[in-house]
């Protein structure tokens, strides 16, 4: 009998314990939200705020068309995390690809810019890669990018 009153108070014990992983479940929009604020008064930038959470900021705005959301482009670009460690860049020629392609901060950022325009995007985690790690890229992270819209193609 003691036996069973032990193993049901274990078992007690045990079903009331809280999840670990819901007790380490990060809010990145929020977090996400204050380090790109802190970015921006650190760095002196004047950026503007999507509804999604996106900042842009347009250095040159450029002269050529203006791409949609569903538009092929060749830009020239250089990633790299608030410390300012690059995580990725392309050559000067840039890269070609479609908008449906990348992740959304790139869909909605693309847009913003003219061709022959240039200027960065900064994205949350929610308009990147989220919270899941990929190719060296930590979960949550958010993503700097310092953009030139080539062409509209």
């Amino acid at each position: 009998m003691k036996h069973i009153i032990f193993s049901f108070a274990l078992f007690l014990f045990f079903s009331c314990s809280s999840n670990d992983k819901e007790d380490k479940e990060i809010d990145y929009v929020a977090l996400n939200e204050q380090q790109i604020s802190d970015y921006i008064a650190e760095n002196n930038l004047d950026a503007q705020r999507s509804d999604s959470g996106l900042y842009y900021i347009i250095e040159e705005p450029g002269t050529g068309d203006q791409p949609t959301s569903t538009s092929d482009v060749t830009v020239a670009y250089k990633g790299y995390f608030l410390n300012g460690s690059v995580f990725n860049q392309s050559n000067a020629q840039g890269i070609s690809f479609n908008l449906q392609e990348v992740i959304r901060g790139w869909t909605e950022g693309i847009t913003y810019f003219k061709e022959g325009g240039r200027g960065k995007l900064l994205i949350p985690a929610h308009l990147g890669y989220g919270n899941v790690s990929r190719k060296g890229i930590p979960a949550g992270f958010v993503l700097i990018f310092d953009i030139e819209l080539i062409a509209v193609n």
